[in-house]
């Protein structure tokens, strides 16, 4: 495996590849990242549903797998871009340009999954959980969510950052899965997954009239992805700058 000082200096260059790639490219490969961490949360929901908690926590794993080896670009990983930055090796502009060029694909993606999944019927014996699901996500408060979304990304990107230390793919699965683990098992808060959890819930809500309180679309976008956008984007900077302030600060 590379040690974390190896790791440290090698995302330094992986980072300006993300942030130097092509508008379309980084667009189309921000759709697929959204479309993995989407279908991992499916498979998720029925593990929880049909078994318990920490079944869906042990599956949800398999959507970073994907994005990291099938190749793709995911938001809450590329917080990690804080380490070229801070070694002037990148800009500011060139990070928030990733980020938002992401975060928009990832939105697509995961959008695109949950509309063919829920009107194709997928959810049709487990919407009742799938609305419950989204209901609470938008009713978090604010604190909470800020809260619960750092924790997350903390994990996430310990997660990127350790699939990095191996030097095979069996390796890289192993890396990423208990932090993935850890934060859904412990119910924190993924801006990425809640882009299919809380439209998965609003489809279905609407497709078998079953409303739920706080379950909306202002709830959506203000009270859960504004609140843990920003606590995973403090999250995952706080993990780089740490491991950037350790092992590459002069």
């Amino acid at each position: 495996m590379f040690s974390p000082a190896e790791v440290a200096k090698n995302y330094i260059n992986i980072g300006k590849g993300k942030a130097n790639q092509t508008t379309g490219k980084m667009f189309l490969l921000a759709i697929l990242a959204g479309m993995f961490i989407a279908m991992a949360g499916m498979a998720a929901t029925f593990g929880n549903v049909y078994v318990n908690k920490v079944v869906g926590a042990a599956i949800f794993p398999a959507g970073l797998a994907m994005v990291l080896i099938a190749g793709s670009e995911l938001f809450t990983g590329n917080c990690l871009l804080i380490i070229p930055l801070l070694e002037k090796e990148i800009t500011a502009a060139q990070m928030l340009r990733n980020w938002l060029i992401v975060y928009l694909g990832n939105m697509v993606g995961g959008l695109l999954v949950t509309a063919m999944a829920v009107f194709g019927g997928t959810f049709d014996g487990v919407y009742d959980a799938v609305i419950a699901t989204a209901a609470t996500k938008a009713t978090l408060p604010f604190a909470s969510a800020l809260l619960r979304g750092i924790l997350c990304n903390v994990l996430v990107c310990l997660g990127v950052w350790m699939s990095f230390a191996a030097k095979s793919v069996g390796g890289k699965i192993a890396g990423l899965f208990f932090p993935v683990f850890v934060f859904v098992v412990c119910g924190f808060e993924h801006s990425i997954a809640n882009m299919f959890y809380i439209p998965a819930g609003l489809m279905e809500a609407a497709r078998f009239n079953a409303a739920a309180d706080g379950l909306t679309v202002y709830g959506m976008l203000v009270r859960n992805l504004l609140p843990v956008t920003l606590g995973n984007i403090i999250g995952g900077c706080g993990v780089g700058a740490f491991y950037w302030g350790i092992y590459l600060k002069k």
